[in-house]
Formats: C-alpha cells, structure tokens, sequence
C-alpha cells in the first residue's frame, strides 16, 4: 500500500511542471510589431492599450520599427518583424501596411492609417476585408476636395494651386485624381509637383513658385514628418499658404491642417489590437472610417506669409495656434 501511495506521489510530482508550463502558457506575453515611416508610436495608441489592460513588459511587448522617412526600407522592416515571429503588427502608413502584407500572409495587420486601403489594394472590401489585414482608414484622399475647399476660403483669389505628393505612393496619386475632378467647380487649376523624399523638398517648393501658383495642398505622409519644420520653413521662404494633410505640421509651422484625428484613428487602432490579441480574426473585422475630422490653423504662419485667415473659416477651426 506505501509503495503505492509512493509511486502515486511520483506520479503527482512529475505533472506539477507540466501545471506550471501550461500556467505560464495562459499567461504569455503578446508581441506587438509597430511599423512606421516617421520615428515614434502615437502616445493614443499606447494609451488605448493600458486603457485595455495592456502593460508593456508584464502582457505585452512592443517591437517598434522604423523608417525614419526612408520608406524603401519598409520591406526589409516588415521582414524582421515577421522572422520575430511577432503576434501582430500594427502599421503606421499605407507604405507600410503594403510592405507587411508582402512580408507576411499568416500575422493579423491592423492599419492604425491607412490610406484608401480598397484603392490601394490592401483589402477587398472596407465591409469584408478578408486575407489578414484590417484596421482604419484615414479617407485620405477623400478630404482632399474638403482640404481645396477651405484653401479656397483662405486664399479666395487662388485660381492656380499646387499639389506636392510622391507619385510613388497610389492614395496620393488617387488625391490628386479627386482634386483634378473637383476644381472645375472651384474655378482652380492642379499643378502637380513631384516630390519624392527631402532632396525635392526646395525644387518642388520653388517649382511651384515659378508655375505662378497661389497656394498649395501637401498630401499626408509618414516619409515627411521627420521633416515638418524643414517643410513648414521653405513654405513659409516662399510665401506660400500650405494645407496639410497632417497636424504635425501646422504645430510644426505650417499654415493650416484639415484632416482625421489621429488620436481618435490610434485609440481605436488599439481596440482592433485588443480583439485580435482576443481571438477575433482580421478577415471578420471590417475596415473602419474616422469618426473624427480637426482644423487646425497657424496664426503665427498666416502672419510671417503676409496673410489673413477669414473670421468665419476661423471660427471653424478646432484649434487656432497663436
């Protein structure tokens, strides 16, 4: 009967590791891959998460990777993230996203901005986007006629406006097609000014110039935050009123920005991470729009180009940098 008993203890001992690993196993630590074109992660996002339960070190990890503006090094980003064998990756661009989805057909993606992710082929459908990306779309080059639309009141003679992008990036070419279609209504020319990375940014800026325009629009990209200031001072060497695509510029110097609120798209962003981290799968979980849309308009700006904004377009904004 001991020897029994004995044995059957022996027995016990040799499961309690097992126990143990299975513990630890219900309570793993999720990596989270962070993909971006600028050099941070949105302090939304990560407030999202802690909002959520998530603490970096105790259940979850972040594994940030950036470009620092150069976006031809995406692919190789998106690479090391997948061979870390991260639990997901959440990207920051449209760039970005498609450089995950080639790097990887198996890891959930979840777009914190993505461009016009059915345009740039990153999902089917915003409904059903199958495959295993998902996330929120920043109705990037819809704003674009609304973006025309308030430049126009800003500078009501403008008759010539210039759009600098990078015609490598399909949302901003798909921008430019919305402007082109919507500036007959507005009495307004498009002149398209290319400009690829930070060695245009001068010649696209005084290329415009010499093409006689009034006024610019300068498209949203993750490859030109790092240069924002860079940005906003050549606008302003030239005396030309910018509209923006992000809000980083107008806090960086820059004229005016209409567009999302990238807190609202990051804490949301946050919520799409949680229910995949869940369980859920990126194929069931729909493609979101903004909810949230901001003005924002640089007084200091308007004054160094010798320019008054309206009273009324003033009253709109939803913050008015002094």
């Amino acid at each position: 009967m001991n020897k029994n008993i004995a044995t059957f203890t022996c027995m016990l001992l040799m499961l309690v590791p097992v126990s143990l690993t299975q513990a630890q196993q219900s309570k793993k630590i999720s990596r989270i891959g962070f993909l971006g074109g600028a050099s941070s992660i949105h302090p939304a996002f990560l407030q999202g998460l802690h909002d959520l339960g998530y603490v970096e070190g105790k259940n979850i990890v972040i594994e940030p990777r950036y470009a620092q503006g150069n976006l031809d090094r995406l692919p190789e980003l998106a690479a090391e993230l997948v061979r870390l064998k991260v639990d997901i990756i959440v990207t920051q661009s449209t760039p970005a996203a498609q450089a995950a989805k080639k790097a990887t057909s198996t890891i959930p993606i979840v777009m914190a901005t993505g461009g016009d992710a059915v345009g740039s082929g990153l999902v089917a459908s915003l409904a059903h986007p199958g495959g295993n990306i998902t996330g929120l779309s920043t109705l990037a080059t819809d704003l674009n006629e609304k973006r025309l639309e308030l430049l126009k009141e800003v500078v009501p003679k403008a008759s010539h406006i210039a759009y600098l992008a990078n015609p490598a990036i399909v949302p901003e070419m798909i921008g430019l097609k919305v402007l082109q279609a919507a500036a007959p209504s507005l009495a307004v020319t498009i002149k398209f000014a290319p400009m690829q990375g930070p060695r245009d940014f001068e010649s696209a800026f005084a290329e415009a110039v010499r093409d006689r325009v009034h006024a610019a629009i300068f498209t949203q990209n993750q490859s030109t935050i790092p240069y924002r200031h860079e940005i906003a001072s050549v606008a302003a060497k030239h005396r030309l009123p910018v509209m923006y695509g992000w809000s980083d510029f107008a806090e960086a110097g820059g004229l005016m920005f209409y567009g999302v609120s990238l807190p609202d798209l990051y804490r949301r962003a946050a919520m799409y991470v949680d229910k995949i981290l869940k369980g859920a799968k990126p194929a069931d979980l729909p493609v979101e729009q903004p909810m949230k849309f901001e003005l924002v308009i640089n007084l200091n700006a308007a004054k160094q180009i010798g320019l008054t904004v309206p009273p009324n377009v003033l009253a709109r904004a939803n913050k008015v940098i002094k």
